[in-house]
């Protein structure tokens, strides 16, 4: 069997720092939920065999979020990204995935994602022997602060990039690095990394943001709106 492309969306999480009144992917921006946009976007994308969703055991939202979704969910999420993502791979090793396909896991909240990104992505790391992720050269003047709020030092930004997703590895070598690693990592790379591995990094715009703080849902909503017109 060929391999096959998967994505998988943690999406248990309550989202507080936004500073909703409901989890944030279930926020309305343009007309649709934050989630919404986001699925369709990867819904678009032809490589994908299927997308799973990875809720909270007591979601009660998600269907009237995403009306008709087609792909698959499960109620399997943790307290941690990484549990939601290791409960989200053997979800998708009970649906026939196997240990060779390619897993891209993708922030709900990244709801700005465009299809083409994700297209990118694939084509730059599906002959790769690690994987890799979407990312942003850092282009701000980084400092370094000690525990009142100076700056300690200026932090050399020439080789720094913001991690972005959707991240891309192998099933069967994601749930190892997440294994080993244990709950503490924030992102997917940052486990495969602990194994000695350097995944590749693939440039995305500065459009492919997470909505984390209040601000960041009028900029949102701007966008996609923009887009419709």
């Amino acid at each position: 069997m060929s391999e096959r492309f998967f994505a998988l969306v943690p999406a248990a999480g309550s989202g507080s720092r936004a500073g909703q009144p409901i989890p944030k992917q279930y926020v309305e921006l343009a007309g649709r939920s934050l989630i919404a946009h986001t699925l369709a976007a990867l819904a678009a994308v032809p490589e994908l065999a299927q997308t799973l969703v990875v809720l909270a055991p007591e979601d009660a939202r998600f269907a009237a979020a995403v009306p008709g979704f087609a792909g698959w969910s499960a109620r399997c999420g943790g307290a941690t990204r990484a549990a939601s993502v290791r409960a989200g791979l053997q979800a998708l090793r009970e649906r026939g995935a196997g240990e060779q396909d390619w897993v891209l896991v993708h922030d709900a909240a990244r709801c700005l994602l465009r299809p083409e990104w994700v297209q990118g992505l694939i084509e730059a790391c599906r002959a790769d022997a690690v994987g890799g992720l979407l990312a942003q050269p850092v282009a701000d003047t980084l400092k370094r602060a000690d525990a009142q709020g100076r700056v300690q030092h200026t932090q050399d930004r020439r080789e720094l990039w913001a991690a972005q997703t959707p991240q891309m590895f192998r099933l069967g070598l994601l749930a190892h690095a997440l294994d080993a690693a244990g709950e503490a990592v924030t992102d997917e790379a940052s486990a495969i990394e602990q194994l000695g591995l350097a995944p590749r990094l693939v440039r995305a715009p500065l459009d492919n943001f997470k909505l984390t703080l209040p601000e960041d849902f009028a900029l949102a909503e701007l966008i996609l709106r923009s887009r419709q017109a």
